[in-house]
């Protein structure tokens, strides 16, 4: 019989460039979603060690038999006490540089692994794999296209029956249980629903408030699919709206459509950011904008590149970022538009469906 090979050995070979760029005997990866992208398992603890030529999955015996069902291609070894597993292979192999997940792995967990690993260097990499996971294959690009279009479908029949008197609370749970019913694995997260006052808090939870003539409606959803997320926005409004109103949710859609013509290859996050940011100030509402731009979707709904003021990242083709803008008056009111795009090398490519043109309940 032929040796089973991984679904993505290619991942794992860049792992294994990283091994000796920074001249590592291996590499330990906790992260659930970077062992799910690496190897294949979808559990929601274990610890994958990646050597020059060894690719070892431990887990404790609640996983033995799914590990093996998922990542036929690594070695499988069961640990009752993760930290003791961890250090028993080490020492087995003989390992002394060790790199590991610095925005993963807790000071507890470090200062463990180090006292039972004497001898044994841990050398931090911040970004690396997130770095990899950044860029999209076309596998990778049809979930995510298939979980937009599911939790697509399930806005459109939400929205179809969504009346003023309405409780946030109501239409959340309803658009949830349609992304399901659509065929979802989960939501990408706690959906919001926030109206009126309510939608002037960015990550506000839906609550009993009913909706009101005059309210803006700030809706952010997303579905998984087979492990990718999707992530989107829309605000649309109860009736005759004010002038206030009115005008930032033009100002907010006018600041998304600067930012999609933006984007391409070679960009540098921190600039769409800036673009944005700039016309948001200049129309007077600066203040009231208090997030990112933007932010990569992948496994994780939040992952790398940021577009954020501080970013040193530049976007690369293949990346699936979001255009998120915001303007958020307490008291009043606030307005969201996102959209998620896959940067091309002269543009990019608006991923979600929904038109964001000003839509009434």
């Amino acid at each position: 019989m032929g040796q089973i090979r991984s679904p993505h050995p290619d991942r794992v070979s860049r792992i294994r460039s990283l091994l000796s760029d920074q001249e590592l005997d291996a590499v330990l990866i906790q992260n659930p979603a970077n062992i799910f992208y690496l190897v294949g398992f979808s559990g929601s603890d274990g610890a994958l060690l990646i050597s020059g030529a060894k690719t070892v999955l431990l887990v404790d015996g609640r996983y033995i038999t799914q590990a093996g069902a998922e990542t036929p291609s690594s070695e499988i070894v069961e640990y009752r006490d993760k930290t003791k597993g961890i250090t028993r292979f080490i020492a087995e192999n003989g390992f002394r540089r060790i790199g590991f997940e610095s925005s993963v792995m807790s000071f507890q967990q470090h200062h463990d692994l180090a006292s039972q690993t004497s001898g044994t260097d841990w050398i931090p990499i911040a970004r690396g794999i997130e770095e990899l996971r950044s860029i999209k294959d076309a596998e990778e690009l049809s979930c995510i296209r298939k979980a937009i279009a599911l939790s697509t479908r399930a806005f459109q029949i939400v929205m179809a029956e969504a009346r003023p008197g309405m409780c946030e609370r109501e239409i959340a749970i309803e658009l949830d249980y349609r992304m399901r019913r659509e065929g979802a694995e989960n939501v990408s997260f706690s959906t919001i629903v926030a109206s009126g006052e309510n939608s002037a808090l960015p990550h506000a939870k839906p609550g009993s408030r009913r909706l009101a003539p005059g309210d803006l409606v700030v809706i952010d959803f997303g579905s998984v699919y087979r492990g990718y997320c999707s992530d989107e926005t829309c605000t649309v409004a109860v009736g005759p709206l004010s002038p206030v109103n009115k005008e930032i949710y033009q100002i907010v859609k006018d600041a998304h459509d600067i930012a999609l013509e933006a984007i391409k290859d070679g960009a540098f996050c921190r600039d769409i950011d800036k673009l944005v940011r700039d016309f948001i100030d200049n129309k007077g509402y600066g203040p009231y904008f208090s997030h990112a731009t933007g932010h990569g979707v992948g496994l994780e709904v939040h992952e790398f590149p940021r577009l954020n003021r501080l970013s040193e990242a530049v976007l690369k083709s293949g990346m699936v970022i979001t255009v998120e803008p915001g303007v958020y008056i307490p008291g009043q009111g606030g307005v969201r538009i996102e959209d998620m795009v896959l940067v091309r090398e002269h543009g990019c490519e608006k991923l979600t469906e929904l038109p964001k043109e000003l839509k009434f309940i």
